[in-house]
């Protein structure tokens, strides 16, 4: 089984050189994971960098390697964004796990106005920094160079604004995701940023503010998705329709 962990502060590595893990990551590594010296495990930045090597060292405090391997991997071009809606239940966080495994490059919380979780006061803070601990873990699951950014919550007004080509995941779509870059319709420039409502679905009003902002509306397919499916199905449609799979 392959070992993968990350070290945010983790800028540069040559090989002969050492990387460590301490804190959290060490601890993880050698008491949940048993790694011992003489193994090899991987060790990424999150910013494109990742190095594998020989355990020289292991303890529940610090963790080193020596480095045989460097990779630098460049982000990439257009990126894929997910702005999903809270939801009740862990249902938004499934689809944040599996959108982040599959290569959502950024995460959006958005507060839509059928959301019956609600992130305020303390629970603003709180939630983002579950989602981002939840983003982590699976861009360790799948031993991902980039680790996805969880941004602030935001409004459908704001969605509107972004400056991202919006594709929102709506049963009413007029045309289905697979014909969304037919006839000279192709991916511009711009990053890609997915919208998918909560449970109860996108308001029309919702659906109309994000039309003026220049969205398009699209469907899966004949069957209606949950909030925790339709994100990560979209995120793999999208993934093919660019080559990145």
């Amino acid at each position: 089984m392959a070992h993968f962990y990350l070290n945010e502060a983790l800028q540069t590595a040559v090989v002969g050189g050492t990387v460590e893990l301490t804190g959290a990551e060490a601890k993880h590594a050698v008491t949940v994971s048993r790694m011992r010296v003489g193994e090899q495990l991987s060790i990424g930045s999150g910013t494109g960098l990742v190095v594998n090597g020989e355990i020289t060292e292991a303890d529940a405090a610090r963790l080193a390697l020596r480095v045989e391997t460097v990779t630098e991997l460049a982000p990439p071009t257009p990126r894929l964004l997910l702005a999903q809606a809270l939801a009740k239940g862990d249902r938004d966080e499934l689809a944040v796990q599996a959108a982040t495994e599959l290569g959502i490059d950024a995460v959006l919380p958005w507060a839509a106005q059928r959301s019956i979780s609600r992130w305020e006061g303390q629970k603003l803070a709180k939630g983002r920094e579950r989602w981002a601990s939840i983003v982590r873990e699976a861009t360790k699951q799948s031993m991902r160079a980039w680790l996805p950014e969880v941004t602030e919550l935001h409004s459908t007004k704001q969605l509107a604004a972004r400056p991202e080509r919006l594709i929102v995941l709506d049963p009413t779509g007029e045309i289905a995701l697979t014909e969304l870059f037919r006839d000279g319709g192709g991916p511009d420039e711009r990053d890609l940023l997915l919208v998918v409502g909560p449970e109860g679905g996108i308001a029309p009003a919702e659906l109309d503010l994000l039309r003026a902002g220049g969205a398009s509306v699209v469907r899966l397919g004949e069957h209606v998705l949950r909030t925790s499916t339709a994100g990560p199905a979209a995120v793999a449609v999208l993934s093919a329709m660019l080559g990145r799979w």
